[in-house]
């Protein structure tokens, strides 16, 4: 399915809408501000990877707190760096589209929040949450004791079968109640 980021022909675009939530114009859009972070010599080379440190100075990612967890999950670089290739792009990009189920975004944010990869969330991935949303300044950051309370009351909420942490089926459970997930969770270029 590769190809070089000067070119996308009609049938790579062809495939790329029936693999992705994306629109055409929302391909090709992602295709010229992925070709923007190339040097000229790297928009010949086919599925050339970004480095995360680039892919992170796009306007839509700057912002985001969980911006390198982000690119840890959608890179398929087996050195694990969180570099991205078109196609690793164009994957983020759908999953955080308006167009993309609630599954998909659950399936994804879940991952995302998931921050030792070990498929569940556990008291260190709900810090590491809390944190990344309040920011880790001595302003912002909650105190040991509001962070266990904070940290208990999100496990008596989801931790439904009552093993101490949130496996995926919880987790899509208590964001089938909140309507404001998949509104929420989303990137426009």
């Amino acid at each position: 399915m590769g190809t070089t980021a000067s070119q996308l022909g009609k049938d790579m675009l062809s495939e790329y809408q029936e693999l992705t939530f994306l629109t055409k114009q929302e391909i090709l859009l992602a295709h010229k501000r992925f070709a923007e972070l190339l040097t000229r010599e790297e928009k010949d080379r086919p599925n050339i990877r970004v480095p995360m440190e680039k892919i992170l100075t796009l306007q839509e990612l700057k912002s985001n707190p969980f911006r390198k967890r982000i690119c840890h999950v959608f890179s398929t670089s087996e050195q694990k760096d969180g570099s991205l290739t078109f196609e690793d792009f164009l994957d983020l990009l759908s999953a955080f589209s308006d167009s993309a189920t609630v599954e998909i975004k659950s399936h994804y944010a879940f991952r995302i929040f998931d921050f030792d990869d070990d498929g569940t969330l556990d008291y260190g991935d709900l810090e590491k949450l809390v944190n990344c949303l309040t920011g880790e300044t001595d302003d912002t950051r909650l105190t040991t004791e509001e962070m266990r309370q904070l940290i208990n009351n999100i496990l008596d909420e989801s931790d439904i079968d009552k093993d101490g942490t949130v496996n995926l089926s919880e987790f899509q459970h208590v964001i089938s109640r909140s309507p404001d997930f998949v509104s929420s969770f989303k990137i426009v270029l």
